[in-house]
């Protein structure tokens, strides 16, 4: 078992992981029941609204479905939503954490690596970046179902290689789930040998970019250069980063992980097995949705998971 887990055994008889969810959780009305039932939340949803510079709890609260689809709008309403709710559970344990995509942030305020206004900022900034560069080029995702992940990877190299056309593998969400992501042309193209190859769908997805791909790079610069100006700490409890489905407690590591991350592929179902691996015995999912829960059952059945809202 590893080192940063003895630790945790003396004292907890379970080893607790906590996982936080992505983009595509948000719901018109998220996070309104913990702004009107906690003063503490009520503190960070104003304190979040100063450091945006806009009422992110406004369009949170009362905002339509198409309002909450904004990149720069979705992902800061999810980490607030996230930490909010992970703030509100009475006595949290965690031993180890994780987050899809931008839930790997959530994941960091709450074992102290970021503080939550640095994490909020550099949601806010990602956020934007990404939105900034999901302009420049024609691009989007497909989610690819029940095809092995191998074959998806030969179909989108041989695609990379015979048009010049960006395709790659974005999201292993689950045995037999993958999203994929790049250039329209290379997806349409794609979702078709998906399809002919035995996929059971290749279904091009309602988002405006192609999220962990190279065609994220201009955001990925800009990130990076906010994430070399905040400071990063050791945290309570290892996290599990999605680029390399493993658990990792140096600040600079983290760092790296979290640029490459932008266009690198979410390894979801490795990152689960991993923390498996290393003893999780009980997954919360903290945040809006249930899309987290229902990916662990898949990747492990039998995993007692549950969620916090």
């Amino acid at each position: 078992m590893p080192f940063f887990l003895t630790f945790a055994l003396q004292f907890s008889h379970m080893i607790h992981a906590y996982v936080f969810p992505g983009q595509g959780s948000q719901y018109p009305g998220m996070g309104k029941t913990h702004y009107d039932n906690n003063a503490f939340a009520k503190r960070i949803f104003d304190q979040a609204n100063e450091i945006l510079g806009f009422r992110i709890s406004d369009l949170m609260f009362h905002g339509s479905a198409e309002d909450l689809r904004q990149t720069d709008v979705t992902q800061p309403a999810i980490f607030l939503h996230s930490v909010i709710a992970f703030k509100c559970i009475e006595n949290p344990t965690p031993h180890m954490v994780a987050g899809h995509s931008l839930g790997e942030f959530s994941a960091l305020s709450v074992n102290s690596t970021l503080s939550f206004e640095d994490a909020l900022r550099l949601v806010s900034i990602r956020a934007k970046a990404m939105q900034k560069a999901c302009l420049s080029v024609p691009s989007t995702m497909a989610a690819v179902l029940g095809l092995e992940d191998a074959t998806a990877e030969d179909i989108c190299r041989s695609i990379q290689e015979e048009s010049g056309e960006v395709v790659v593998p974005a999201n292993y969400n689950c045995p037999g789930q993958l999203v994929i992501s790049g250039t329209v042309k290379g997806i349409e193209i794609a979702c078709d040998r998906m399809k002919a190859a035995g996929a059971k769908r290749a279904l091009v997805l309602p988002v405006g970019g192609a999220f962990h791909s190279p065609l994220m790079a201009p955001a990925r610069d800009e990130l990076a250069l906010a994430i070399q100006q905040t400071d990063f700490h050791r945290g309570v409890c290892p996290v599990y980063q999605n680029v390399v489905a493993k658990g990792v407690t140096d600040p600079d590591e983290i760092r790296q992980n979290l640029v490459d991350q932008l266009t690198g592929p979410v390894r979801w179902t490795q990152s689960i097995l991993s923390m498996i691996a290393d003893g999780a015995e009980q997954f919360t999912e903290v945040g809006p949705g249930k899309v987290l829960q229902g990916l662990i059952s898949k990747i492990q059945k039998g995993t007692a998971v549950d969620g916090v809202e």
